[in-house]
């Protein structure tokens, strides 16, 4: 068991700031990514939709025999963990909880705003997973639902891009926050230009460190690191990979070559 790869599913490209904190943290892993480019963005879909498409991702990567699931989408994660460790019965790791703890540990104003899909935003799990560890923290959300297919296009430094970030986050600067938490997987692509609008005293909060933590801590906990050496990420998206191959090559710096197309339905 310990010898099967990790599987890690997003709605897109996003889920990739995931993948490149696990290829930094747990070299000795193999990675199998899936991006359901053809159904991205997760976030404007109802909760049942969003349940059935994170089925659907993690039946497939289950096929590639998987010893743990990674949901690297904030949507996802807001709907679908416990259907999917039930009926999967593997270990299943979602963003939002490592986000949360993240958040929690750097505010210094008790201030924090959260950013997400609309789905996200309107799951309320940031503010939920944030109370549970702290209920004295303000938490402040506002839904950005042009910042997924801004990232998607690979014009997260276009300034279409930082117009954008100024209106979402105007709202969030004046309830004085100095945290802002990336609830969504896409967001740290917007990075640069999030900081031009916010400047350099407000942290920003992208989970993909933690939730890499977290996904070293249950290996160890169900004593399944990989004894030998990995192959190289295998990655896989059911729209054609043009785009995908693009944008999530210049992100993680390599060329992303012999990506397949699937289909989940």
């Amino acid at each position: 068991m310990s010898e099967r790869a990790i599987g890690v599913f997003d709605s897109g490209v996003g889920g990739l700031t995931v993948l490149k904190e696990m290829l930094r943290l747990l070299p000795g892993e193999e990675l199998v990514y899936l991006g359901d480019t053809a159904r991205v963005p997760y976030g404007s879909k109802s909760p049942a939709t969003v349940l059935r498409y994170a089925l659907e991702a993690a039946a497939f990567l289950v096929e590639q025999r998987v010893k743990m699931l990674v949901v690297a989408c904030n949507t996802a994660s807001s709907v679908a963990l416990d259907e999917l460790e039930e009926r999967f019965r593997l270990p299943v790791v979602g963003v939002i909880e490592p986000g949360a703890r993240k958040a929690v540990a750097v505010t210094r104003s008790r201030r924090v705003g959260v950013i997400g899909t609309e789905g996200t935003i309107a799951s309320g799990a940031y503010t939920r997973a944030i109370h549970a560890l702290d209920p004295t923290i303000a938490v402040f959300s506002a839904p950005c639902p042009l910042f997924v297919p801004l990232a998607e296009e690979g014009w997260a430094e276009h300034s279409v891009a930082l117009l954008t970030a100024r209106e979402y986050l105007a709202p969030l600067m004046a309830k004085g926050i100095d945290t802002l938490v990336l609830g969504c997987t896409h967001y740290p692509l917007l990075k640069s230009t999030l900081r031009q609008v916010l400047g350099d005293e407000v942290a920003l909060v992208d989970s993909a460190e933690e939730t890499s933590r977290t996904v070293e801590a249950m290996l160890n906990g169900h004593r399944l690191p990989r004894q030998s050496d990995p192959g190289g990420p295998r990655f896989f998206v059911t729209d054609i990979p043009t785009r995908f191959v693009r944008v999530g090559g210049a992100f993680l710096g390599r060329d992303l070559n012999g990506v397949t197309q699937v289909s989940l339905d």
